[in-house]
């Protein structure tokens, strides 16, 4: 295992602190394994909170801020926070409107967002609700769509479920528009490497020097098929033949796509990937809007790409390119 660490033990830790360090105007880390935003939640506004394992950033933890989240509990590398940690970032997040729990489809997270929501429901008075994000399609087939994994959908739910809650809309909106998003997304991945989680100091698979994985998760989990290395527009044109079978877009549409690196992946790779899924949607006819092309959810070091498309309609779009803010991404 090659690093730049100090204890694996303390990994999560000391990136909180340099993080936090780095933006102090935008993150607070009021406790361990919880960031909020630095200027504490918003009186009036439905909070949104989220919460997943390390080793992703920017999900989760980055995208607490102005016009996106308002606190995201932080697991150790790939697993889940605990029920009191989750619990703590919607007490934080709680402005007297109610509390959107919006998070990744993941056995350990649902366990312990769900039993969260009830401590909180009890304890505290606290309505909450929740969205799933399951917009992974090479993780269960469409009549099963419910157990598909959530993956960098969640880029455009935090943002677009972000917007609508600084409108100051109620829980129930904030909620049905988070759904909406989450509903318009789908997302496939591919891995030519693997990456080493600090406290397990191996890869957490094997995979040929010559070997592409199509459809692997963000923590490894089996793909599709594993063949040789495709050139780029093949790779590109699988995905996108993926996507739209699982979500036809016409002559007219508008969507806007994600192409998105896991970690070690360089941005010309991804221009490259981009400029070849760029051509096939304009020769369907569907129209581009505010196309995103880097790093927003990635798995350590992994070598690797995922690309998601987001079918718009008005409110969507007029969400997507409303103002926000965070360490990481920042539009208008």
């Amino acid at each position: 295992m090659k690093k730049i660490l100090n204890d694996p033990a303390s990994y999560v830790d000391e990136m909180l602190d340099g993080l936090v360090a780095a933006h102090p105007e935008v993150y607070a880390r009021p406790m361990p394994r919880v960031i909020a935003r630095a200027g504490g939640a918003t009186p009036g506004k439905v909070g949104i909170v989220t919460g997943g394992g390390s080793g992703h950033l920017p999900v989760f933890t980055g995208y607490v801020g102005k016009g996106l989240l308002d606190a995201s509990a932080i697991g150790n590398v790939f697993a889940s926070p605990s029920a009191e940690q989750m619990a703590d970032s919607m007490r934080l997040a709680h402005g007297g409107a109610g509390v959107l729990r919006l998070y990744g489809n993941y056995g350990g997270d649902v366990m312990n967002f769900d039993m969260a929501g009830e401590t909180v429901e009890l304890e505290d008075d606290i309505r909450s609700t929740t969205v799933l994000l399951a917009d992974d399609v090479a993780s269960a087939p469409p009549a099963e769509a419910a157990k598909r994994r959530g993956v960098a959908g969640m880029v455009y739910a935090f943002k677009i479920a972000g917007a609508r809650a600084e409108e100051m809309a109620d829980l129930d909106a904030v909620t049905a528009t988070a759904q909406k998003a989450a509903d318009a997304c789908r997302s496939i991945g591919m891995a030519l490497t693997p990456c080493t989680v600090p406290q397990a100091g191996k890869p957490t698979f094997e995979i040929g020097e010559d070997e592409m994985e199509m459809g692997m998760g963000i923590h490894g989990e089996p793909g599709i098929w594993r063949d040789k290395l495709r050139p780029a527009d093949a790779i590109t044109d699988e995905m996108l033949d993926r996507l739209l079978a699982d979500m036809p877009l016409k002559k007219g549409d508008r969507a806007s796509i994600l192409v998105n690196s896991l970690g070690a992946t360089p941005p010309e790779e991804l221009y490259i990937m981009y400029r070849r899924a760029r051509a096939r949607l304009a020769d369907l006819g569907v129209e581009i809007v505010m196309p995103l092309v880097g790093r927003y959810a990635t798995s350590m070091e992994m070598t690797g790409a995922t690309v998601t498309l987001c079918k718009l309609d008005s409110e969507l779009e007029r969400l997507l390119k409303a103002p926000c803010h965070c360490a990481f991404w920042t539009v208008g």
